[in-house]
C-alpha cells in the first residue's frame, strides 16, 4: 500500500489497492483505525490529513477518473503562472462525474504531468485563465509560461478557438495588442519617461516574431529591462544576445537597463533616452 501512495503524492483509490493487494477487508479496517482516511469516495489519503495542496489536488483528479486533468486556476498554480495562496481544488474530466467541476473531452486530450499530478498542457492553462484574468494579470501569467516553460504565442494560437471565451483578450496579450506593464520594474521605468516627457514605449509586444519589453518604432529603439529574476540562467543570456542582433537586423538601436539603472541610479539612462528619443 505504501508504494501506491507514495508514487502519487500519497493518495490511492480503491482500485489501486485492490491491485496492490490489499483485500476489501483491510480497506475497511484501516479505514476504522485512521491508516487511511477518505478523501472523495473510493479515494483515499495514506496516514494523515497534514495540508498539502499536491495531495489535494490529486486525490480530486484520481477521484475523477481515468484521463481526469487538473485545470483552471489550480493546474496554473501548479504550474507556476500564478501566486499567492493555492487555489480550490478545479478538474476537468472527460466523462461526467459528480465531483468534477468540468466535463470536456476535447480539454482532456491537452495533458500534462507536472510534479506527478495529471494537468492541462501549459497553453490550454493559459486558455482556460483568459476569461477569469484581466489584461494586466493574464500578460503576467504569459510571461511567466515563457519564461518558465518556454511557452510560445504560437503554441497558444493552435489551441485558441475563435469562440473561445476570453479569446480576443488572450490574442491581444499574445500579440502585444494590449499595453501592459509586467513588472515593478517596467512600471518604474514608465514613470521615468513620464517625468521626463518622453514619449512612451510599446511594451510587451512581438517585434521579429519574438516578444521585447519596450519599443519606439518611430524612433527605432528597442529597450530591454534586465532583472536578476528572470535573466540569471545560461538560457536567458543566450535569449538577451539574441535579442539584441535582431534588434540591430531591423534597424533599432538598443538598450539594456538594469534594477539599479531605474531605481537607484536613473541619470545616465536619461540622457541616453532623452538623446534617442529627441
Amino acid at each position: 500500500m505504501g508504494l501506491v501512495a507514495t508514487s502519487a503524492k500519497g493518495i490511492a483509490t480503491r482500485r489501486e489497492l485492490l491491485d496492490a493487494g490489499v483485500s476489501s477487508d483491510e480497506i475497511s479496517h484501516r479505514l476504522d483505525t485512521g491508516a487511511l482516511l477518505l478523501e472523495y469516495p473510493g479515494v483515499y489519503r495514506v496516514g494523515h490529513r497534514a495540508p498539502n495542496f499536491e495531495s489535494s489536488y490529486m486525490a480530486a483528479v484520481k477521484a475523477c477518473g481515468d484521463g481526469a486533468l487538473l485545470s483552471g486556476m489550480a493546474a496554473a498554480y501548479l504550474w507556476g503562472l500564478v501566486k499567492g495562496k493555492p487555489p480550490p481544488r478545479e478538474v476537468t474530466a472527460p466523462k461526467k462525474r459528480k465531483v468534477a467541476a468540468r466535463w470536456s473531452p476535447q480539454v482532456c486530450r491537452n495533458g500534462a504531468q507536472r510534479k506527478g499530478i495529471p494537468v492541462t498542457t501549459v497553453p490550454r492553462t493559459l486558455i482556460d485563465l483568459a476569461p477569469r484574468l484581466n489584461e494586466d494579470q493574464l500578460a503576467r501569467a504569459c510571461h511567466e509560461a515563457g519564461v518558465l516553460h518556454k511557452t510560445t504565442p504560437a503554441m497558444v494560437e493552435r489551441l485558441l478557438g475563435q469562440n473561445t471565451p476570453g479569446s480576443k483578450k488572450l490574442h491581444a496579450v499574445l500579440r502585444g495588442d494590449a499595453q501592459v506593464l509586467l513588472s515593478k520594474l517596467e512600471k518604474r521605468f514608465s514613470e521615468r519617461l513620464k517625468a521626463a516627457g518622453l514619449p512612451l514605449p510599446l511594451t510587451n509586444k512581438l517585434a521579429g516574431g519574438r516578444r521585447v519589453d519596450c519599443r519606439w518604432p518611430e524612433h527605432n529603439l528597442t529597450v530591454e529591462l534586465l532583472s536578476y529574476t528572470f535573466h540569471n540562467s545560461r538560457y536567458a543570456w543566450e535569449q538577451d544576445q539574441r535579442r539584441q542582433r535582431e534588434a540591430y537586423e531591423r534597424g533599432d538601436e538598443f538598450r539594456t537597463y538594469t534594477w539599479h539603472d531605474v531605481f537607484d541610479a536613473p541619470e545616465q539612462m536619461m540622457r541616453e533616452l532623452v538623446e534617442l528619443l529627441r
